[in-house]
């Protein structure tokens, strides 16, 4: 039998052990297209909004997306870091001219984009006008 001294002793041992393992194991980056995950644009505001514009992906590939005043849905197709989207209906709102031409050429841009990247919590689409979006964590 151990004594309580000596269980003690081993128990700080293997918390030490264990916690040595943990900090050896490499953290992995979450790399993987951003599927049922929402995301904001990484972009200053306009002047006189507080607004940024949101990317929301489905698990297969449905977009919705709530931009600068306009509000439009899509779909991603997505192989390896190949990226296809498709823009849908167009919620025309009542805008500010200034607002509605950043929407259009917001989904233009991600109409354009022919390959995406990822690092960590960030998720950039790649064509003639790069667009780079932060995932929400909250």
């Amino acid at each position: 039998m151990f004594s309580v001294k000596e269980l003690l002793g081993r128990g700080a041992a293997m918390l030490v052990l264990a916690t040595v393992a943990f900090q050896l194991i490499p953290a992995q980056a979450e790399d993987g297209f951003p599927f049922g995950l929402e995301m904001t644009l990484d972009a200053a505001r306009q002047p006189g909004s507080k607004r940024l514009p949101t990317l929301e992906i489905g698990d297969n590939g449905e977009a919705a997306l709530q931009l600068w005043c306009k509000a439009a849905k899509g779909q991603f197709s997505v192989a390896g870091n190949t990226v296809i989207f498709v823009a849908g209906p167009i919620e025309d709102r009542a805008c500010p001219a200034a607002r509605a031409q950043a929407d259009d050429e917001l989904i233009a841009a991600l109409s354009e984009a022919s390959s995406w990247k990822r690092q960590d919590d960030l998720v950039s689409f790649i064509g003639t006008k790069p667009l780079r979006f932060r995932i929400n964590t909250n």
